[in-house]
């Protein structure tokens, strides 16, 4: 009997320690209805599509202004398959391009065209931290896998994979413009 209580009070002591041993996961609070982005502010698939396609040929025109030359000149072969010298160079130009101009004006040249913007969710301005994983590490996993694009036709805020790691959208600028709560991609 004795043994018994023992164990019990073995088996308590253990079960207090695998409990306190558990993960802890970061809770984020739900962003409040009145301070949530309205659903018309979200860009929806084919906008999103179409400026990505404006963003691909001002790619293709820096690729062919800037590593081009000098591969040729230099007599570099210009094998564009994967994890190639030139394959590393034109991805280095394509991520650079998506990161700093998301990071410096919230906008691609793409989504400048269209009135698109990168707004985070809660409304505070996109973070280094922020962009280079959405725009970087996303980015270079999508352009590996291309039909995960199309997650962003199917879900309620229009977001694509990225952006619901990073707590991010694409929103027409029209209506931030509009709403006075907004100044330059974040809420005052």
């Amino acid at each position: 009997m004795e043994n018994n209580v023992r164990g019990e009070a073995q088996m308590a002591n253990e079960n207090v320690a695998f409990e306190s041993k558990r993960q802890v996961y970061h809770y984020e609070p739900p962003i409040q209805k009145e301070e949530a982005i309205p659903k018309q502010y979200f860009a929806g698939f084919w906008i999103r599509f179409l400026a990505y396609l404006v963003d691909l040929v001002v790619i293709a025109a820096l690729k062919g202004i800037i590593i081009n030359p000098i591969f040729r000149v230099s007599g570099m072969g210009m094998d564009d398959s994967f994890f190639t010298f030139y394959w590393g160079m034109t991805t280095i130009i394509f991520l650079a391009y998506f990161i700093l101009l998301t990071k410096f004006f919230g906008q691609t040249l793409g989504k400048m065209l269209f009135g698109l913007r990168v707004v985070k969710l809660d409304g505070e301005k996109l973070t280094w931290l922020t962009v280079l994983f959405r725009e970087g590490a996303m980015r270079f996993v999508l352009k590996t896998i291309w039909p995960l694009y199309v997650v962003c036709a199917f879900t309620p805020n229009k977001q694509g994979i990225a952006d619901f790691f990073e707590s991010t959208s694409v929103v027409h600028t029209g209506y931030l413009e509009l709403d006075e709560k907004w100044v330059n991609g974040a809420k005052k």
